[in-house]
């Protein structure tokens, strides 16, 4: 996890390595505005301000908080009886990665960026249908970006103190939670 690279940001080194000895279970697809709407009608949660109605309802819901999205996973886990919460940074960069050693999911040319994420070259500023560029080798879609996505994890400024076990980093920080994938 993470990189040693000369020009990545210190929020990305060291590079160290992480067991999962667990399995990990994410969704193919980001959670998209039916999908929260539908939670929201049912526990009464605020709807994020958003231009919804331009976009349509199979775009990922943005401008949610920390604390609204594990509501969402709670709610989800009741509903189903199956247990659903926020991945650890870990089982994040682990999911979206697939075994890749790369850079990203893909390799490292960037060139390919475009066939895999929307993204600030190729959006055109909104966000897009989830699912509608390629998967990554494990069928999960928008790792690499459509919005960012909460991780379980407290911000910390580099890797050095991190679990090497793929649980949750949870020293106190005043910088907030982890976010991951780009937009």
């Amino acid at each position: 996890m993470g990189t040693n690279d000369e020009d990545a940001r210190d929020n990305e080194k060291p590079r160290h390595k992480v067991h999962i000895d667990y399995d990990v279970a994410m969704s193919k697809f980001l959670v998209t505005v039916e999908d929260y709407m539908l939670f929201a009608q049912a526990t009464g949660a605020e709807v994020p301000v958003e231009r919804h109605e331009h976009l349509g309802f199979d775009v990922p819901v943005r401008r949610v908080r920390w604390s609204d999205a594990k509501l969402y996973c709670d709610w989800k886990s009741e509903r189903e009886g199956v247990t659903y919460r926020l991945p650890t940074e870990a089982e994040w960069e682990y999911a979206c990665r697939a075994d890749s050693k790369d850079k990203y999911c893909f390799g490292d040319d960037e060139r390919s960026f475009g066939e895999y994420s929307w993204y600030k070259d190729n959006a055109e500023g909104v966000t897009h249908n989830v699912g509608s560029k390629k998967p990554n080798a494990w069928g999960l879609y928008d790792m690499h970006g459509n919005i960012w996505e909460w991780c379980l994890d407290r911000y910390a400024e580099n890797y050095s103190s991190m679990p090497c076990d793929g649980s949750a980093y949870m020293a106190a920080s005043d910088k907030g939670r982890v976010l991951r994938g780009g937009s």
